[in-house]
């Protein structure tokens, strides 16, 4: 027997005995675990689940085990991700600690700074958010005005974030902040980390079509950013953010799970809802232009995820590649959005439940992912901004 072939048998036998039953369904958006110090657990298995997980590291598979992380290779991780689809077991926590802020923290923090913030992003203890775009500079994000003044041994902090996801749940957020106002737009920028207990930090949620409240409006009235929290090169952060971009897109994409999770891949196949909601004729769905429709969002999704792994597969270094993620990104988002408006065909009335005893759970749910998939082209960069990267960094079109 292989290493690998050890490794997936000792992992299988780990899953079996330590996933709690209750944590191999799927989680609805309200019981989704982002950690930090104002998570709720509705569900006590859902704590053990993450105790469990962040124990062997397994909550950040890949990152090195000196952080707290469960330092596998990727063919390691691969396995994991293959076994814990195969007893439908949840992702124990999520969010932008992993997605986003951590993997750059990996690439461009100081030693320092990594172990201080990514142990405790491993074990659900510390929730990030993020501060990018503000209310006059969302794509042009290099038009940002929040000003951070040195003051000695920390920066002084004013101006406004805006879509700022899970703020009002978060800990910490990382933000680009303008330290030159001299300088050329791009060339003016610092990142830096902010702890988000104090008083000049001001949270506003912003409540949405779905009835859940993500984004938020975040403010900054003389908050203090400590100068040993700043990543990267003092007015350099325009490189450390588009990095931090790409994990993102990577992460929306699926790439970060080597295709193995999808946005959707928990809700059900659309051709079961089919034969639910519609009949079979013969066996199949008797409307053909929805079975073709059905047919052709499922074969795109397979190809789709077939080249996901492919992208894994042969990126050497196992991280997240560069300006191709805008590709992968602009796919998935378009992708999901067309699932769910086949869904809506083939449940009619039934997929647009709000409240009421004449819809189950899982149809009400699925109405607020119908829902909530409209931004799905927008979060995260917009299908437009995706396209224009592409052109510009991939293919080399002329601007």
């Amino acid at each position: 027997m292989t290493e690998l072939a050890e490794f997936r048998q000792e992992t299988r036998t780990w899953l079996e005995e330590n996933c709690p039953q209750s944590m191999r369904t799927p989680a609805s958006e309200a019981e989704a675990i982002g950690g930090g110090k104002r998570q709720a657990y509705r569900n006590p298995d859902a704590r053990l689940w993450l105790d469990r997980m962040a124990k062997r590291g397994w909550t950040a598979p890949t990152w090195p085990a000196e952080y707290g992380g469960g330092g596998l290779s990727k063919d390691e991780f691969l396995v994991l991700q293959d076994e814990m689809l195969r007893i439908n077991a949840r992702a124990p926590i999520g969010g932008m600690g992993f997605s986003m802020i951590g993997p750059t923290l990996l690439e461009y923090g100081r030693d320092a700074q990594k172990h201080e913030h990514l142990p405790k992003i491993v074990s659900g203890e510390i929730r990030w958010c993020q501060g990018y775009s503000e209310p006059g500079a969302g794509s042009d994000l290099a038009g940002l005005s929040t000003r951070a003044v040195d003051e000695g041994d920390h920066f002084v902090v004013n101006g406004q974030k805006i879509w700022t996801s899970g703020a009002q749940h978060a800990d910490w957020i990382f933000a680009l902040v303008r330290t030159d106002p001299e300088a050329p737009k791009h060339e003016g920028i610092s990142f830096v980390l902010i702890d988000m207990e104090q008083p000049g930090v001001t949270v506003k949620p912003i409540r949405l079509i779905s009835g859940a409240s993500p984004f938020c409006e975040t403010f900054f009235d003389d908050a203090i950013a400590l100068k040993s929290n700043l990543v990267g090169q003092l007015n350099r952060g325009w490189t450390v953010g588009k990095r931090l971009l790409q994990h993102e897109r990577s992460s929306i994409a699926g790439l970060s799970s080597g295709g193995r999770r999808g946005r959707y891949d928990d809700m059900r196949p659309l051709p079961e809802l089919g034969r639910e909601y519609l009949g079979v004729d013969n066996g199949r769905i008797a409307d053909l232009r929805l079975r073709d429709a059905i047919v052709d969002n499922a074969m795109s999704a397979r190809a789709f995820n077939l080249t996901q792994r492919r992208s894994a597969a042969e990126n050497d270094t196992g991280g997240t590649p560069t300006f191709a993620t805008s590709m992968f990104k602009y796919y998935g988002s378009e992708l999901g959005k067309e699932r769910l408006e086949i869904q809506l065909r083939v449940m009619g009335t039934q997929s647009l439940g709000w409240d009421g005893d004449t819809f189950s759970d899982e149809e009400r749910t699925l109405t607020r992912s119908w829902l909530r998939s409209k931004a799905g082209s927008i979060a995260g960069g917009s299908s437009e901004v995706q396209l224009n990267i592409v052109a510009k960094r991939v293919l080399g079109l002329p601007d």
